[in-house]
């Protein structure tokens, strides 16, 4: 995979401001919005859900080259979308209330309804537990559910205090990112029995949660302008910190700053360095235990709302588009609407020597 995207060459993270240069776009993309875009588990696949209620899944090849492998409707904008972890079904949640899953190992072209809430399903993960695949869905409805897809009802339901606008799981550890600022945390050894919530330290609503690799935490990111890296055990809380990012400041007065949404956070798979995106259309490389940005790029044209690494590391996707920050007024069809595929060169997404983890 070294030679991915080959005429991109190696840069240093020491170089802080990165170029747009090498970043390739996908072909075909979505007619509207992009919800959410997902890489495979195992292989250069990129899934895309969209608000034109559909959902597509790509191939990239060794040079950064796309085509699309297949796609699947929902009857309403699709919210969501998830691999299963054996990388054989694409799953999407949307605003129709229910999750359709495409068994692509079987090379199926129809997806099957799988679940069902009372409003739109904004989540959609799958885990494993017992040695078979589960699938939890998030909902405004106030609920999780979860499923077992060889039944057609719900193995089980949990009522939440607020609706669902972001959910991760990581091995046993799941994250919701509720209305009103809650999270919720799950040990899903015990997925019907609330671990722990607390109310989130950003002081303004909650745009996304992403586990951290090792399972022992998570990140928030709020619509201020800020990112919270939280520790799950208490022995771990003095560890916790939050950080500005997404900021403008003015040029004729250093004390203002236009404040922007941090609409997603990623983790490299094999460094457990992280990304942010956010709606000033920039991303941003850190290092968590570091306390340290390792590299920025500059505006890309449009809110990004969304962010994945494929199963290497070395493809970094993000999706430009309206990021519905001003409602339906705020939409228009001029709205940029792009995927992107960024090659992770160098040193740019490798912890800083000598960081100590945690």
């Amino acid at each position: 995979m070294s030679g991915l995207f080959g005429s991109a060459a190696a840069t240093s993270a020491s170089n802080s401001q990165g170029d747009l240069k090498s970043d390739i776009a996908v072909r075909d993309p979505p007619s509207d919005s992009v919800s959410e875009i997902a890489f495979h588990p195992s292989a250069n696949f990129l899934a895309a859900s969209s608000w034109d209620n559909k959902v597509r899944i790509y191939e990239i090849d060794q040079s950064g080259n796309s085509q699309g492998k297949a796609i699947f409707e929902l009857e309403a904008p699709a919210l969501s979308v998830a691999w299963s972890l054996d990388g054989n079904k694409c799953v999407a949640g949307g605003a129709d209330k229910t999750a359709r899953i495409l068994d692509v190992g079987s090379g199926a072209t129809t997806a099957q309804q799988v679940a069902a809430h009372d409003e739109p399903i904004k989540c959609v993960k799958f885990f494993e537990t017992g040695g078979n695949q589960m699938l939890v869905t998030g909902s405004w409805d106030k609920k999780i559910r979860y499923w077992d897809l060889r039944q057609q009802t719900p193995a089980a339901s949990v009522d939440l205090k607020e609706r669902v606008y972001s959910m991760d799981v990581r091995g046993k550890l799941l994250v919701l990112g509720l209305a009103e600022r809650f999270i919720d945390i799950f040990n899903l050894d015990k997925p019907t029995e609330l671990y722990k919530t607390i109310t989130s330290p950003l002081k303004w609503q909650t745009r996304v949660v992403s586990c951290y690799n090792d399972q022992t935490g998570y990140a928030v990111g709020s619509i201020e302008g800020r990112c919270a890296m939280q520790y799950v055990d208490e022995k771990d809380q003095s560890l916790n910190f939050s950080f500005k990012c997404h900021r403008v400041t003015d040029p004729n007065d250093r004390n203002l700053s236009k404040v922007y949404s941090v609409n997603a956070i990623s983790w490299h798979p094999k460094h457990g360095t992280f990304s942010t995106a956010g709606s000033d259309g920039t991303y941003h490389f850190w290092d968590k235990d570091a306390k340290h940005r390792l590299k920025g790029y500059p505006e890309v044209g449009g809110p990004i709302v969304s962010t994945s690494f494929n199963h290497t590391g070395e493809i970094f996707a993000y999706a430009v588009s309206y990021d519905w920050s001003k409602g339906f007024n705020g939409h228009s069809t001029t709205s940029p609407n792009k995927i992107m595929l960024h090659p992770v060169t160098g040193d740019e997404c490798k912890p800083r020597p000598g960081t100590k983890k945690r």
